[in-house]
């Protein structure tokens, strides 16, 4: 069974759309994207600087439109245009890569995703600025006493993404305080982030998306969708949209993303570019399952191979 995912932000590289836009088709349907959303994503993945593309503003809709780029150049499209899904087992984004998602499985429109996305990197920057905020990945310790030092000092575990990796979220004393006092066994690993996302401290954005929402239509979706809430297969547009808004207050659970995957019967992961982050993930935490970073348009032929073969183990456990 083949798993498409699609990675948040953090993922992005200074230039790293610059070998895509050769790719004729990614480069027209990335013009198309960025049109919707009124950004030049061309230049700021190719151009931009590394702190330029932080922003969260930039970051996310940059994110959102190239994981729906390289989608449409990996997977075969219908006489209509659509994206072929019969080889697609699940999908499943990670953070902003949730509305990457819902758009390949067609819950959502790629054009509402984009403009979506691009309200999202807006409000969550805006709800940034209003305090001093910022995340920090805990790497490595017991579990158990990880969350314990996390609650201690009052902060959130904003990202769980399995085993020896749990990110901590809360204002800028309170990750201080946190460095001070570790847990035993942990290294901490600062993240340049703008801010506490996944936590309470984003909640005006959560209202700004939510008001947006009332107006966007969705479908089912063509393919079973994994939620970062709690890794659950979510089967109704409606409910995938509201889950996706409630997200950006809320932790993003990919641990069970993984073990939702693991019960499927999920035997390959292929990621979107700018990929590498979740296949690392993957191959720590679900061993067994074979694993693919598409990260330049060179690998497509390989990854074709790679998503019919895991389709044809899919067909097989039917």
């Amino acid at each position: 069974m083949l798993v498409i995912v699609a990675p948040g932000q953090g993922a992005q590289t200074p230039g790293f759309l610059t070998p895509w836009l050769e790719d004729q088709a990614f480069a027209a349907r990335l013009e198309w994207l960025a049109s919707v959303a009124d950004m030049d994503l061309v230049h700021y993945g190719t151009d931009a600087d590394a702190d330029t593309i932080r922003a969260t503003e930039i970051a996310q809709p940059l994110l959102v439109a190239t994981a729906l780029a390289a989608a449409g150049s990996l997977l075969p499209l219908t006489p209509e245009g659509r994206i072929w899904l019969e080889q697609v087992g699940a999908v499943a984004g990670h953070s902003v890569g949730e509305l990457a998602a819902a758009a390949i499985s067609e819950a959502l429109s790629a054009e509402q995703a984009m403009v979506l996305v691009r309200e999202r990197g807006r409000a969550m920057a805006e709800a940034a600025a209003a305090t001093a905020t910022g995340m920090t990945a805990v790497l490595g310790g017991v579990r158990e006493d990880v969350l314990a030092a996390i609650e201690t000092h009052g902060l959130t575990p904003a990202n769980d993404n399995g085993p020896g990796q749990i990110v901590a979220a809360g204002t800028m004393e309170q990750l201080a305080a946190f460095a001070e006092e570790p847990p035993s066994r942990a290294r901490l690993v600062p993240l340049s982030v703008a801010g506490a996302f996944h936590t309470t401290h984003m909640a005006p954005a959560v209202g700004r998306l939510e008001r947006l929402a009332r107006s966007v239509s969705t479908a089912t979706p063509r393919t079973a969708i994994l939620s970062n809430r709690d890794g659950r297969v979510v089967d109704s547009g409606p409910e995938v949209l509201v889950r996706i808004v409630g997200q950006i207050a809320s932790p993003v659970r990919w641990d069970l993303c993984m073990d939702t995957m693991r019960e499927l019967g999920v035997t390959g992961l292929l990621e979107l570019p700018p990929a590498g982050t979740l296949t690392g993930i993957a191959k720590r935490a679900l061993k067994g399952v074979e694993s693919f970073a598409l990260k330049t348009p060179d690998q497509l032929e390989d990854a074709r191979a790679f998503c019919t073969a895991h389709a044809t183990s899919q067909e097989a456990n039917r």
